[in-house]
């Protein structure tokens, strides 16, 4: 690729960054470790989010473990307003 070719590049925002590093939306992310490190909190901070409905991190009924898709996580923090 030229260097000219480069600059006629649209410039890279958050949106289309999450669009090229976001796996699939089948990818899962398994438990509040790799929930919490996704979001940059705390997993305290992640099992207490878990506990609001409009969170998209899901324990299915009698199971022990948490789960979360990478891709609702993005769009519920982009919709989040700042605190």
């Amino acid at each position: 690729m030229r260097e000219n070719d480069m600059n006629d590049a649209p410039p890279l925002d958050r949106w289309r960054l999450d669009a090229v590093l976001t796996p699939p939306p089948s990818g899962k992310l398994w438990g509040l470790p790799m929930i919490a490190d996704a979001l940059g909190v705390s997993i305290d901070t992640a099992r207490r989010w878990a506990r609001n409905p409009a969170v998209p991190i899901h324990r299915p009924v009698g199971a022990g473990n948490y789960f979360a898709f990478l891709s609702e996580l993005r769009d519920w923090q982009r919709g989040k307003t700042p605190e």
